[in-house]
């Protein structure tokens, strides 16, 4: 039976782009992993014109400004993050109307949106009541562990 779970995880790992998978059976633990192309490739030839990396300087310097703005609005607000990998989906099914909007009150144990790993509809729900103050993940778009997906106003 066991030989028959291994192939089949490995055959799940050779047919997707995860490169490594761990399942756990009662008290039985396997890790599989892929390893990662091995790219030969001198690094005196890499340079950032070659990589068309822009300039980071100017980048980071308007973002760090952007981000001072921000942290003096967002101090008090609580951060609600996706606790896996995944796709992010805003409502329960296409047809219906979303979880939650800006401006929603929410109390602790509410669903706000369900991230889908692995074909499997994980419900996340808030921790604490307050108001949605910011969405920051578009529907049906990828999330990856601990990303933050809304700020949260508390209630007093």
């Amino acid at each position: 039976m066991w030989k028959d779970k291994i192939k089949e995880i490995i055959y799940m790992l050779e047919n997707s782009d995860i490169n490594e998978i761990e399942v756990r059976f009662w008290f039985k633990k396997i890790k599989v992993t892929k390893k990662p192309p091995v790219l030969n490739v001198d690094p005196s030839k890499l340079s950032s014109e070659n990589l068309n990396i822009p300039n980071l300087n100017k980048d980071i310097s308007s973002k760090e400004n952007l981000n001072e703005h921000k942290d003096t609005h967002s101090e008090n607000l609580i951060e609600i993050k996706s606790p896996m990998p995944g796709t992010f989906y805003s409502a329960p099914d296409p047809e219906s109307t979303s979880f939650v909007n800006i401006g929603d009150n929410v109390n602790a144990g509410d669903t706000v949106c369900i991230v889908e790993a692995m074909k499997i509809m994980n419900e996340i729900q808030v921790e604490e009541s307050g108001i949605i103050e910011e969405i920051l993940v578009d529907n049906s778009s990828p999330v990856e562990f601990d990303q933050v997906l809304f700020k949260l106003k508390p209630s007093n």
